[in-house]
């Protein structure tokens, strides 16, 4: 069995005549809308919520009287401090979001590390 060509299509019929765009190189105005963010993360906003989460875990680390203290209030601090990141990711500025939840993790990076320096130089885990 051998295959055999259909008739030839009409004229009109299958491609336009001429060369029809590949799509690497557009032309004219896209088929699809394009969508932008409403609230695009910028730089500023992310500073923003990096200083204002910078001052919050240095208030209530100030708050502490010793290492104890300080870890204590650090992790309560940036616990209240994440879920409201999380909610300005959510439904409102995401660069201030963004900003706060960065500071947070550095602040409790210096906090683990402080503690378990502390550790390491006294052999008693300083948390209990």
């Amino acid at each position: 069995m051998t295959w055999q060509p259909g008739p030839p299509p009409p004229p009109g019929v299958g491609h336009p005549a001429g060369r029809t765009p590949s799509g690497l190189f557009p032309s004219g105005r896209p088929v699809r809308p394009t969508y932008r963010e409403p609230h695009p993360v910028t730089g500023s906003g992310v500073a923003a919520g990096g200083a204002v989460g910078a001052a919050w875990l240095l208030f209530f680390g100030l708050l502490g009287g010793g290492l104890r203290g300080y870890a204590w209030w650090t992790i309560g601090a940036g616990l209240v401090a994440w879920v409201v990141a999380l909610v300005l990711v959510r439904f409102g500025d995401r660069g201030v979001g963004t900003g706060v939840a960065i500071v947070t993790a550095g602040g409790w990076s210096i906090a683990v590390a402080v503690v378990v320096a502390s550790w390491a130089g006294s052999g008693n885990w300083p948390l209990w």
